[in-house]
């Protein structure tokens, strides 16, 4: 099951919210932008989110009037069985109603929501009220066959009939269901392949563990495996492989193909499937281990709302957070059960060192990064540390980098458009670069008549570059060039500025504002609010309209 969503509209909800994400760790809080002060995530239209999050199959769980909640899904509602869970909480946690998706594990969710808020769940499914337990929706662990046979199956059986049980099922002994070992409707419990008949309800136990090697038509060769063995590839539980061939595609596509999890252990690889089939349903999570992840993601200029949503996700999934520690803070918040590993902002490399230690024992691992992970960032360190390492198990992790909005791009999109046109990017710190290098490259950059942004552009130990830096591209551009200055965009307490290259002196910056200077094309206009509109037009020279 996907992770929840929780939507709220009124900060009066939030404690309610938050109680129910303790139910569902890693489930995001979508509160209503400037109404919700310390949600997870922000969102401008309410009806536009649900529909959305609806149609990514998110189980959603909206606090506030079922009747709201019914009106606006109601375009988007299909064939039954094909939903995902929606319930309706009252804001102050005193009525939890599921909606839609029966089949889903609605009414698992609203007990379970229930319980947290020590309410009863109003529950109307007239199965589950009758025999204490949803039929067609088993619990983790087991599959059903075939669901139009079993919505016949428990209409009879609300009809008066009677059923036998065949096979272990532990939570159907704990149903009221009207049991007798004579009657004609029969539930059978188990991982043999066999044909369901009209007064059958066929359960397939998840009690098969297939041991394999990467190659092609891998999941093809399960199933037939598992044909010529008699086994129901319902009962399919997971594959498991040797730990050394984690990065094999082969692998992986043939588990998504057949719907299970790839697990890895210190097996030996063989050309010979082996199949082992369990007494009860397996516990994947105990059986070897995930491959391990890291993710280097970029959390934008700070605001909620100028984050990816898949950078939210990875947030939302990991077990470590690495980064700088302001950083790490605006990530958040975090669950009890992530780990956060703060460290100071230099440790770049001992940070992608630690992270993909924490990688290789099969965690999830995020380094965070403000704006983009590949501009001056995490991304080019957690690579080079990488690319350092002979250790192959560093290698096997699973790693993805995730783009965010650069401070560049967002200080641009609140000027205007001043990067409209070819510009460069450069980090002023010589740290990491002699700053030779920077002068020559400053002298070209403006030379090639270059819109520039300015990373680092000035601190208490380089409190004399900027100023250089202003002097070489002043041999090449007009005192009337246009300059941006953007300090915290994205954050709390956010300016920005616009001047020009003339009147900029180095006391007007520090090191949180980040420095545009216009090419010989960009130009300025009045806005209406009383501020200015910088951009540089997409043509150069003689305008063609291109």
């Amino acid at each position: 099951m996907m992770r929840p969503a929780i939507v709220i509209l009124g900060q009066g909800s939030l404690a309610t919210a938050r109680k129910i994400q303790q139910v569902y760790p890693g489930a995001l809080i979508h509160g209503l932008a400037g109404r919700i002060e310390g949600a997870d995530t922000l969102y401008s239209e309410f009806g536009t989110t649900l529909r959305q999050l609806y149609q990514q199959g998110a189980p959603l769980i909206a606090l506030c009037a079922a009747g709201i909640v019914i009106r606006t899904l109601a375009p988007l509602l299909l064939e039954k069985g094909e939903e995902p869970a929606v319930l309706a909480v009252a804001e102050d946690g005193s009525a939890v109603v599921p909606l839609l998706g029966g089949l889903g594990g609605v009414n698992v969710m609203a007990r379970e929501i229930a319980a947290a808020l020590n309410v009863a769940a109003a529950i109307t499914t007239s199965g589950e009220l009758r025999f204490g337990t949803c039929l067609l929706n088993p619990p983790s662990g087991y599959e059903l066959a075939d669901l139009e046979l079993g919505k016949r199956f428990v209409s009879d059986l609300l009809a008066g009939e009677s059923v036998r049980i065949e096979g272990a099922a532990p939570w159907l002994e704990q149903a009221n269901l009207p049991q007798d070992q004579q009657a004609r409707l029969a539930i059978h419990v188990g991982s043999a392949e066999r044909k369901p008949a009209a007064n059958e309800l066929l359960i397939y136990p998840k009690t098969v563990c297939v041991t394999c090697a990467p190659g092609p038509y891998l999941a093809e060769r399960v199933r037939s495996a598992l044909g010529e063995a008699g086994i129901a590839v319902q009962s399919l539980a997971c594959l498991l492989a040797s730990h050394k061939q984690m990065a094999d595609s082969t692998l992986h596509e043939a588990a998504l193909a057949l719907g299970v999890p790839l697990r890895f252990a210190d097996v030996q690889p063989g050309a010979q499937l082996l199949i082992d089939v369990a007494e009860q349903p397996l516990d994947v999570s105990k059986l070897g281990r995930a491959r391990g992840r890291l993710a280097v993601i970029g959390l934008g200029p700070g605001a909620a709302e100028l984050m990816v949503p898949a950078v939210k996700a990875e947030l939302a999934r990991c077990t470590d957070v690495l980064g700088y520690e302001t950083y790490v803070r605006m990530a958040g918040p975090f669950r009890d059960d992530q780990v956060q590993h703060c460290t100071d902002n230099r440790e770049e490399m001992q940070r992608a060192r630690h992270a993909f230690e924490l990688a290789a024992q099969g965690r999830s691992v995020v380094v965070v990064s403000s704006g983009d992970p590949g501009v001056f960032a995490m991304a080019a360190a957690v690579i080079e540390a990488l690319h350092e390492s002979d250790d192959p198990a560093w290698h096997q992790v699973d790693l993805e980098i995730l783009p965010g909005v650069s401070a560049s791009l967002a200080t641009a999109a609140q000027a205007g458009a001043p990067l409209g046109h070819d510009f460069c990017v450069m980090s002023l710190s010589d740290n990491l670069k002699p700053w030779s290098i920077i002068e020559k490259r400053l002298d070209l950059a403006s030379q090639a008549d270059l819109a520039l942004a300015f990373y680092n552009p000035i601190s208490r130990s380089r409190p004399w570059q900027l100023g250089r830096a202003l002097e070489i591209v002043a041999l090449h551009r007009m005192p009337q060039t246009p300059v941006v200055l953007g300090r915290d965009i994205g954050r709390p307490g956010q300016t920005l500025r616009v001047t020009t290259l003339g009147q900029l002196t180095p006391d007007q910056v520090d090191m949180r504002t980040m420095v545009l200077i216009g090419s010989s094309t960009t130009c300025t206009f009045p806005r209406a609010d009383g501020g200015t509109w910088v951009y540089t037009p997409r043509w150069y020279g003689e305008k063609t309209g291109a």
